[in-house]
């Protein structure tokens, strides 16, 4: 179901609010690349600051642009319970294919707190349910066995984003969960690892600026090339690193804007990169032939 490459697209912003004509340049070439899917709003969407309507108005316009011609995972989370209902409530009512749920940050959860988080949201919703565990952000890891919880007990939860770092996750999730559940990893840099582990695909930063290469490398390993994907992965392997020199989307932001696809803008309290980082980011895009 959701399977491949998926973009992680960032929220472009112009004098303070969405730049919806950037935003619809965005879904296209993701579209013309040829991924898989797209996820709105979710970390690297800069969701912790965008307010509700805002969340839900780029949904809408991802669903609407993208029209039936690649899927929309919506970032859907929140580290409240009611407040994740909501928005994937919305989300469903927009038209999204699927929601992706990150786990509860900064409070903290138990285990069964997770299970109870994730199950009241599952209930609530007919979209089908990718977990995103990401414990360097929130705090808290989805533990291999809540997530088999979570499996059997809500048949709408069908996959999981892995971005814990850990290829041996991954191997303990494709063993507990069997072939059909989903995995995707979180890190442009472990995909291959995490594909030869079990992996079904990534939901990519990189892809915002390289869409066709990234998914040409995915598609590349499921279909056993292999030796395909390591070159690509090769190929772009520093621009994967230096992405994440600084805190997503940050990186990604200045990155797009040196390629004259979006305006540098944030909100805070995220800010623009060092001049440090910024050079040597802008070195590696050149390296990879993105920009002059």
């Amino acid at each position: 179901m959701f399977t491949g490459t998926y973009t992680a697209i960032v929220t472009p912003f112009k004098n303070g609010k969405i730049d919806e004509t950037a935003l619809e340049r965005l879904i296209k070439s993701q579209i013309k690349g040829g991924v898989d899917g797209i996820v709105p709003v979710g970390t690297t969407g800069e969701s912790p600051t965008l307010n509700y309507e805002e969340h839900i108005h780029v949904v809408s316009l991802s669903v609407k642009i993208a029209a039936g011609r690649i899927k929309v995972l919506a970032g859907t989370g929140s580290n409240s319970t009611r407040e994740a209902i909501q928005l994937t409530q919305a989300a469903e009512r927009a038209g999204a294919d699927g929601s992706l749920q990150v786990a509860p940050y900064y409070n903290k959860p138990t285990q069964d707190g997770l299970f109870q988080h994730f199950h009241a949201i599952a209930r609530a919703t007919k979209l089908p349910i990718v977990l995103y565990s990401i414990p360097g952000r929130c705090g808290v890891e989805i533990a291999v066995d809540t997530v088999n919880r979570l499996a059997h007990d809500s048949v709408n939860i069908i996959g999981i984003k892995e971005a814990g770092g850990n290829p041996e996750r991954v191997t303990q999730l494709r063993r507990v969960m069997g072939d059909d559940f989903e995995i995707l990893s979180g890190d442009d840099s472990l995909t291959l690892p995490f594909m030869a582990v079990g992996a079904n695909g990534v939901i990519s930063v990189a892809s915002n600026i390289i869409p066709r290469e990234v998914s040409h490398m995915v598609k590349a390993f499921a279909t056993g090339k292999p030796a395909m994907a390591l070159k690509l992965h090769e190929k772009y392997s520093m621009l994967f690193r230096d992405l994440f020199i600084e805190t997503n989307p940050q990186p990604i932001k200045a990155a797009m804007a040196m390629m004259g696809m979006i305006t540098e803008e944030y909100r805070l309290p995220l800010v623009h990169m060092s001049m440090k980082n910024r050079h040597t980011l802008k070195a590696t895009l050149k390296a990879c032939g993105l920009v002059k």
